[in-house]
């Protein structure tokens, strides 16, 4: 995909490069114009477009517009050049002709980068608002406007060819259905969080499960409670999917505290008959050791303060009864521990845990960044949040350590910041997952 970039680029620097610098040209021969204006229309419509038809209308955009980008840069490169030789040539008597020709060449560069530029700050997901924000400050400031663009098309190109791929592979396995699980899927959210139609917390990976032939539903418990009270959420909403699908079973994949939330339900609320496999991916099964630590050390008015602060905010955003405190309670070691004793593996029912593990503060997002180093200085390494000791349980147990400097936070696992990682494609990675579900017969 790359290569293949590199060559349309360069084909369009050609021709955009033409087009700035063709002052002279009209001037000799104004017909001229009656191709030059047509091929100029085109560029900008149709640039890059050719060999993604197939793709996403997402993906088309981003590309076509990078493909400018690129060419632009490749125009200015070439255009400064040829200014420089033309001025050697007419300066000082004829300098009107070089004015004119300088107009032009900016006319047509400055169409051909806005076009781009708003294709791609429309349509990447890959930008963010970091780099946003960057380019559109540095725009107007010399060499930095430079490093600025520079950063954006490395960024674009490398979004265009890992989105080209993904699709092409869907694409070609589609249908196989690898993700059409015999149960349908429950994804299950962790604590501070909540199921919304405006901010999937899950990210992209939802998406993808269901192009690849599988049936999700989420879990829509409160963002903050106790793990018996959301456990009992938990279980009405099973036995809501249950009655609207008419399956015998679910298949639940559940992040943080809500892989706590679903053992409780499976072995205390007597729903593991009605479960037929429960993935946790990085479930504090042991609890947190700084949980505990941080509330010893902060007075009990200032935790009731920040508690009444946050479960007024979540009242207001649907939650009926957030509570705070019993759920950063229910996430320590001593109340893992404790609960762990009490309770029993679910029986007939396939369990398995997934963890992840950061190679450094600076590879996780804010604020799993700053947490990092707090959670190593107690329990060791850890994905910014929750440390590894705390991942294992049930049959299975993974670990991700992707090769490489950055490694996968707690909020990567689950595509909260949609951000393509190149040492782990976290939508293929829960599309094998739930393959293997299906492999199983669930």
């Amino acid at each position: 995909m790359r290569t293949r970039f590199a060559l349309t680029a360069t084909l369009y620097t050609a021709v955009v490069a033409v087009l700035a610098n063709s002052y002279h040209l009209i001037a000799r021969e104004l017909t001229a114009l009656w191709v030059l204006i047509p091929v100029f229309l085109l560029v900008n419509v149709l640039a890059g477009t050719a060999t993604m038809r197939r793709y996403s209308r997402a993906l088309r955009v981003c590309h076509h517009g990078t493909v400018l980008l690129g060419a632009f840069c490749g125009s200015v490169a070439v255009s400064v050049l040829y200014h420089i030789v033309l001025a050697v040539q007419l300066l000082p008597t004829e300098w009107k002709p070089l004015l004119w020709s300088a107009l032009v060449c900016i006319g047509v560069n400055a169409v051909v980068f806005w076009n781009g530029i708003l294709c791609v700050y429309l349509t990447s997901s890959q930008l963010g608002v970091k780099k946003r924000v960057i380019g559109a400050v540095c725009g107007l400031i010399p060499v930095a406007n430079v490093v600025a663009l520079l950063s954006i098309l490395k960024t674009t190109v490398r979004e265009c060819a890992f989105e080209t791929r993904r699709e092409d592979r869907n694409r070609q396995r589609r249908q196989d259905k690898c993700c059409a699980t015999r149960y349908p899927l429950l994804l299950v959210h962790g604590v501070f969080f909540r199921d919304t139609k405006y901010f999937n917390y899950w990210g992209r990976i939802p998406k993808e499960l269901k192009a690849n032939g599988a049936t999700v539903f989420y879990g829509n418990q409160q963002s903050a409670a106790s793990v018996a009270d959301s456990a009992a959420e938990l279980a009405a909403r099973i036995d809501e999917i249950l009655a609207q699908t008419g399956a015998e079973k679910v298949n639940v994949i559940a992040h943080s505290k809500g892989g706590l939330d679903c053992r409780y339900a499976l072995s205390e609320l007597g729903m593991a008959h009605r479960v037929a496999s429960l993935t946790t991916v990085n479930t504090p099964h042991r609890g947190c050791l700084f949980a505990d630590d941080l509330l010893d050390k902060i007075p009990a008015k200032t935790q009731q303060k920040i508690a009444d602060t946050y479960n007024a905010a979540l009242r207001k955003l649907g939650d009926r009864a957030p509570d705070f405190m019993a759920a950063v309670r229910d996430l320590t070691d001593e109340a893992c521990q404790k609960r762990n004793a009490e309770l029993p593996d679910p029986q007939g029912v396939y369990c398995q845990s997934i963890g992840t593990v950061l190679a450094r503060a600076s590879s996780g997002q804010f604020p799993l960044n700053l947490s990092y180093r707090l959670v190593r200085h107690y329990d060791g390494e850890n994905d910014g949040l929750v440390s590894e000791r705390s991942f294992a349980w049930g049959e299975r147990y993974q670990c991700l350590r992707p090769t490489g400097e950055r490694g996968i936070s707690h909020a990567d696992i689950i595509d909260l910041n949609r951000e393509n990682i190149d040492e782990f494609d976290v939508r293929e990675f829960y599309v094998s997952l739930v393959a293997e579900l299906k492999a199983k017969g669930f």
